[in-house]
């Protein structure tokens, strides 16, 4: 999302929507901030996913089975030696290109940008204030995360 004018810049999003037979669905995301400030990164970076997917699984406590897109950044050699040394905990299966309509996470963006849509946010700070509280209300929502994994036409079942 972008702002324009005085304080311009752009809010960027990752997250997962965790799914686990038998326990609550769980949505654990992380928030980036740009201001156009020198040598400030854009958007997330390789380090931002790993660190997701660490917090994730400390979260979690236990295994990952990692169900990706494929953004430019989850397909690198570094995240992939990062996959291929986290083995033990970590397992990634790679979704079929241009196939948002089986990720799940993409329906919790969809809920995200809904409401905020026609936000008249006069700064960088609103915009990140108002995501983050649509965030956290998602969060205490496990019907919605739940719906968006419906949505897909996925199961849980192995």
């Amino acid at each position: 999302m972008r702002v324009k004018g005085r304080g311009s810049g752009r809010v960027s999003m990752a997250g997962m929507t965790c799914y686990k037979p038998g326990e609550r669905s769980r949505l654990i995301y992380a928030i980036r901030e740009y201001r156009g400030r020198k040598n400030e990164p854009k958007g997330f970076g390789g380090q931002d996913f790993r660190d997701l997917l660490v917090r994730v699984r400390i979260q979690l406590g236990g295994p990952i089975v990692l169900v990706w897109d494929n953004v430019r950044l989850h397909l690198t050699a570094d995240m992939r030696e990062f996959i291929d040394a986290n083995a033990e905990w970590l397992t990634v299966f790679q979704l079929p290109t241009y196939a948002p309509d089986l990720n799940p996470q993409e329906g919790i963006w969809s809920l995200v940008k809904r409401d905020i849509g026609n936000l008249a946010a006069a700064n960088l700070t609103q915009i990140t204030r108002a995501v983050k509280r649509r965030l956290k209300r998602i969060q205490y929502r496990p019907d919605l995360v739940d719906g968006c994994l419906t949505q897909t036409g996925l199961t849980m079942d192995g």
